[in-house]
């Protein structure tokens, strides 16, 4: 039923921002209030990662694996990122 909803507030976000697609002050409003909200949304993933006393007892050992995962999830992100750009979107050379 979760995932429905998820799915339902998606659609419902896309169809109002193509709604509002031409409206540059609404559009840099909602992008503040995205940089704002995954703010909150990381402070409060701290306080439940710090509430966790099995995390925090492990955490040496929980924090290694995190770093790999995180790593190896920035970097190919940062790849694939390239590749698009520089297969879809990088200027041809016109001469």
């Amino acid at each position: 039923m979760t995932s429905y909803i998820v799915i339902a507030l998606f659609a419902i976000g896309i169809a109002i921002g193509w709604l509002l697609r031409d409206k540059e002050k609404t559009r840099k409003g909602v992008d503040t209030a995205v940089t704002w909200s995954v703010y909150l949304l990381l402070f409060l993933l701290g306080i439940s990662v710090g509430i966790n006393k099995d995390i925090i007892n492990n955490f040496s050992r929980i924090g290694y694996q995190a770093f790999w995962l995180t790593f190896g999830a920035v970097g190919g992100s940062v790849l694939m990122a390239w590749l698009v750009y520089h297969f879809f979107f990088k200027p041809k050379n016109r001469k």
